[in-house]
């Protein structure tokens, strides 16, 4: 009866023993593989220049969304560079208008001034004084805030900041010298916003 037992019991070790893949089992399976399977299994693996071609592919798109996004940056930043200049501009030259609608009042001061008689009495001597004071200040008030006179007599005529009305030949003084100044000109923060009305020498 232990005889059976045994036998029974080695009947079974060796039918698990059978069951269980091992290397060896494993290669002989794959040795063993039908051809048709071999040959599936050989179309499934890419082969070396497909990897390669893919590889490339993907290197090449990556590489253009780099650059998409490092045009993109800088073209942001430039359209920030002109936003911020844009805005620092309008506070600058906000009061342009401001200046213009005043440049008659202080014309009609100066004119006031330099047409005044000589022989003038004492009190429209104070008033004339007084006019000449109120303009300066003004003038300097208005200094504080960018703007600058243009009064270019025996100056150089230069297009960007005078506005030629005419031409005279004058004895002893260089061609294209100021000669007279008509109007006075006037720019804010270095931006003519009123180029001087002047005769130069021809």
């Amino acid at each position: 009866m232990a005889n059976t037992d045994e036998t029974k019991a080695e009947e079974a070790k060796k039918k698990w023993e059978n069951t269980i893949p091992t290397e060896e089992r494993e290669g002989e399976e794959e040795e063993h593989l039908p051809k048709e399977q071999e040959d599936t299994a050989a179309q499934d693996r890419p082969d070396y220049d497909e990897l390669w071609m893919l590889y490339e592919e993907v290197k090449n798109k990556a590489d253009e969304h780099w650059e998409q996004l490092v045009r993109g940056e800088a073209e942001f930043k430039n359209f920030q560079k002109r936003v911020e200049k844009r805005i620092a501009d309008t506070h600058k030259f906000a009061s342009e208008k401001v200046l213009n609608e005043l440049l008659p009042v202080i014309d009609s001061l100066e004119q006031g001034l330099e047409q005044s008689p000589e022989n003038i009495t004492e009190s429209i001597k104070t008033m004339r004084e007084g006019i000449d004071l109120t303009l300066k200040m003004l003038l300097g008030v208005l200094g504080k805030f960018g703007v600058v006179q243009i009064n270019p007599v025996d100056e150089p005529y230069d297009p960007h900041l005078h506005e030629a009305l005419s031409m005279q030949e004058v004895e002893g003084v260089t061609s294209g010298q100021v000669i007279a100044v008509i109007q006075k000109g006037y720019t804010l923060h270095g931006r003519v916003i009123r180029a001087a009305r002047v005769m130069v020498a021809k």
